[in-house]
Parts: C-alpha cells; sequence; structure tokens
C-alpha cells in the first residue's frame, strides 16, 4: 500500500457550494447553448426536489421548483484540482493530476512523520471535509489501481496479496475503460473485471487495441508507468464571483473567510509563510479597489489572516459596489513558528503579542503601531527611539534596563533601600550642551519593589548611593 487516491465526485459543484453562505438551498450548475441549457449539476435539496443532472431548463421549470443556477465553466475543475494538489503536497512530495478527476499521492514515506495509513487518512478526510470538498479515498500498491477502486469503494486499503482480488471484483463499468470496449465486453457477457483478465493475452491484443492490454497492466502493476509530479506555484490566486452587487463589507466577510482559509492551506504545503497581500475588489463599471494587507513577520495562521483582512476590508471604501473579489499574494517568505514553553503560562484567552500587535495594525493603521529602537547615545532620556516601524535592531546594550522610563527623575521616596548592583556610570552629553555625569544603580525598596536609581557625580561632592541622595529613573516590572 503506497499510493493513495481522492477521488473528487463533483468537484464543480462543491467549488460553488464552498462559496456560498447558503448552500442547502436548491441549486444548479448548467452549461450549454443557450437554446439548450441542460443542468450539469445539482445539489442534495434540488435532487430531493427532483432536478436530476441531464434534464433541460425548461424541463426543470416545468416542475415549479424554485432554484437557483450558475454556469458551469470546466477550468473551475482544473483550477480546484491545482488547489487540492497544492493542499495534498503538505502530506506527499510526490503528487500528480495525471489521473481523472482525482488526487493521488505516495503515502508510504509519509508514515513516518503523520503515523500509520488510519490516521494519515483520518487527517486528510478532516481536511478534506473543513475545505469543503467531498471525497472518496482509497490506497493501493500503485496509483492507477487505487484510482480504479475509487469508483467504487470508499476507505479500502489492500497490498499486494488483496490487489487482485479486490481488481477482479471490479463491474466492467467501472473499470476506467473506453465506452466501446465495455460494450464489446457486455455483448461478449463479461460482467466483472476478473473475466476480463482471464481472457487469453494474445486474444486481447488481437481483438482490442494495444490501450487496453497496457491499462490491464497498470492496474496489475505489472507495467510501472511513471506520473507527472506536481510541483505547488510560487505565488497564489484565488477569485471567488458573487451572485449580485455587494455594497456593504458585512457581506464580504464570508468570501474573505474562505480566501484567507484557502490561502493559509496553501502556505501549509509549502511550509512557508505570507507577509503581504493582496485583496483586489471588482467592480462593473470602474476600476478595481486594491487592499494590500501587510504583517510585520510572516504568519499562516487562518484565523489571523482573516483577521488582518477583516480589518483592512470594513476601512476601506468601495467606489461601487463589488462584483467579484480575488485574493494575490506572490511574496511568500519562509515561516519559523514562534518559540513556545512546553507548559504554557499564558492565560487561554490571552492573545500573543505578535498577533495582538498585527490586529492593532489591521485596526488601527500601519502608523499607529510601532516599536522602541536604540539611537547610539548612552543618557536613557536620549538612547530610546521610538515609536520605529521596524524591529529593535541587533546592537541593544547588553545591560539591565528598566521597562518603566520615567520622563522626569524624582526623588526616592522610601529611605529604606538595598543596593542590587552597580555603580554604572554614565557620562556623556558634552557636544549639546546637556551634560550628565551619573552613577546608576539597581536598588530594592522595602515593599520588594526594583529601581533603577541614579546620584549626581560632582567633582567637589563624592558620588554617594545613599537614599536621600537618589534620583528616581525608572522602574522595573
Amino acid at each position: 500500500m503506497r499510493w493513495a487516491c481522492i477521488f473528487l465526485p463533483q468537484l464543480a459543484l462543491d467549488g460553488l457550494l464552498r462559496r456560498l453562505d447558503d448552500p442547502v438551498s436548491p441549486l444548479a450548475l448548467v452549461h450549454g447553448p443557450v437554446q439548450r441549457r441542460t443542468l450539469f449539476a445539482v445539489n442534495a435539496a434540488a435532487r430531493e426536489a427532483g432536478l436530476r443532472p441531464g434534464m433541460t431548463m425548461a424541463a426543470a421549470q416545468a416542475l415549479g421548483v424554485p432554484y437557483r443556477t450558475a454556469p458551469f465553466d470546466p477550468r473551475d475543475i482544473e483550477r480546484l484540482r491545482e488547489f487540492l494538489a497544492a493542499w495534498a503536497y503538505r502530506y506527499s512530495s510526490q503528487v500528480s493530476l495525471d489521473l481523472p478527476h482525482a488526487v493521488v499521492l505516495e503515502v508510504a514515506q509519509s508514515r513516518r512523520l503523520f503515523g500509520e495509513w488510519p490516521q494519515l487518512e483520518r487527517r486528510l478526510r478532516d481536511d478534506l471535509q473543513a475545505l469543503g470538498f467531498r471525497h472518496r479515498i482509497t490506497a493501493a500498491p500503485n496509483p492507477h489501481a487505487a484510482r480504479v477502486l475509487a469508483n467504487v469503494h470508499d476507505g479500502l486499503a489492500i497490498d499486494t496479496h488483496a490487489l487482485h482480488v479486490a481488481l477482479g471484483q471490479l463491474p466492467i463499468e467501472r473499470a476506467g475503460l473506453p465506452r466501446d470496449i465495455v460494450d464489446a465486453f457486455v455483448r461478449m457477457g463479461l460482467r466483472t473485471l476478473r473475466q476480463v483478465i482471464g481472457l487469453p493475452r494474445e486474444s486481447l491484443v488481437r481483438r482490442f487495441p494495444p490501450s487496453l492490454v497496457a491499462h490491464l497492466d497498470r492496474l496489475c502493476g505489472h507495467d510501472p508507468a511513471p506520473l507527472q509530479a506536481y510541483r505547488p506555484p510560487d505565488g497564489f490566486e484565488a477569485r471567488i464571483e458573487f451572485e449580485y452587487d455587494v455594497e456593504s463589507s458585512t457581506a464580504l466577510l464570508f468570501p474573505l473567510r474562505r480566501l484567507t482559509a484557502d490561502l493559509a492551506a496553501f502556505l501549509c504545503c509549502r511550509d512557508g509563510g505570507v507577509q503581504r497581500f493582496s485583496l483586489v475588489l471588482e467592480h462593473e463599471r470602474c476600476a478595481a479597489t486594491e487592499i494590500v494587507v501587510g504583517l510585520l513577520t510572516p504568519e499562516r495562521d487562518a484565523a489571523l489572516l482573516f483577521e488582518l483582512a477583516r480589518g483592512r476590508v470594513e476601512t476601506a471604501r468601495m467606489p461601487a459596489p463589488a462584483r467579484a473579489m480575488r485574493l494575490v499574494a506572490q511574496s511568500l517568505p519562509p515561516f519559523v513558528p514562534a518559540a513556545r514553553d512546553l507548559f504554557e503560562t499564558r492565560p487561554q484567552q490571552a492573545v500573543a503579542w505578535p498577533q495582538l500587535r498585527e490586529r492593532l495594525r489591521a485596526r488601527l493603521g500601519d502608523d499607529a503601531v510601532g516599536g522602541l529602537g536604540w539611537r547610539g547615545d548612552h543618557r536613557p532620556e536620549h538612547a530610546i527611539a521610538g515609536p520605529v516601524a521596524h524591529a529593535v535592531p541587533s546592537h541593544v546594550p547588553n545591560v539591565p534596563r528598566p521597562g518603566w522610563l520615567l520622563p522626569r527623575p524624582v526623588p526616592l521616596q522610601d529611605r529604606c533601600v538595598r543596593i542590587l548592583a552597580g555603580p554604572e556610570r554614565i557620562e556623556s552629553g558634552w557636544w549639546d550642551a546637556d551634560d550628565v555625569r551619573r552613577d546608576y544603580y539597581l536598588v530594592e525598596t522595602a515593599r520588594g519593589q526594583r529601581v533603577w536609581a541614579f546620584c549626581a557625580v560632582d567633582d567637589d561632592v563624592p558620588a554617594s548611593p545613599m537614599p536621600d541622595r537618589l534620583m528616581v529613573h525608572g522602574w522595573f516590572g
């Protein structure tokens, strides 16, 4: 059991349903010329109402059933298959789209990371259900057998010894053969694939095209025909077209959540992150509106990406109703997870600082939130530069400094103190007429508070760390 097949029975319909906020109402995909439109696929509610694939729209309207329609575009199927191949790349480095209506991936090398096949299968199903795709999953020694078995089975996992038995039980109609060859076997009285495999090979070669024998050899594993390996692209782009004009930002939240969730799934497959992406709102009679979402560090959490994009969308102004939304991410730098403690001491409801920082930037603007930097000055009141947009540089002095620096020093009121460290002489500022000469101490007060205090240095009066001479310049947390 080396290959898994994810069969997608109604990919086009699932791609439409996952974009709708009301997927349970009757819905049908239609195709064909305008004079004779037919139903290509219907959802469960439409099927219960009597609609069937292949029915003409005139016949469907004669039933008197209210239902929504959407045009079927074959290109949507390929785009969705490529998206699912990128998602499957998270679980295997060998993914292929060569087999129709399915994604196949090699899973033998993935067991060390994801566990045995039952655990890996459960993870695949959970992800597909969260993404909104109906599926059937089978596993077999080769990808061609796994694909054919997915026509009639779901959850089947077999090894080499059981492969011939499982293949032999397949009906001729579900064995992946061309329709004309299937009809010929049916006229001969053959019903299962076992009967076809048992025929003399010389007879099959003489009476049928060479592709039949090649197909049987691939199913049985006699001809390990290579498949073209899928490679995920360097960028991500997804688009959702609306059924009606959208004028409020509230109506944009559902498609926005779907797009950011797809982006997060794509980033996980690449083991990367995103630091900048754009939301493009398409309008009918004016230029598109571009909303840029920038982050200070690469991220790939779906909930965080949605919250950041939501803050930008809610504050953006649309010149006209939106007809579609497009998410474009071209810069995908490596993602480095934040280091965390083995035993998390932070409350469950608390938000990590990087996420809180990004949410504040999305709500208040890029210039409203910044960090602190350092200037090349030893004087504490001149050393801190802020707020700045970038992180603190690496040349920060490796000396204890308080997190709370007072605007101006004040006398120390507590007379019962204990010197923990010091003195640290700071003598600077002669060039700008703000010369300071101080000896700094780390002081602990009677109530256990830690203070950064100094006493002035004078040539006539020697420095002394007596409590009545200490000036508080900062407090340690």
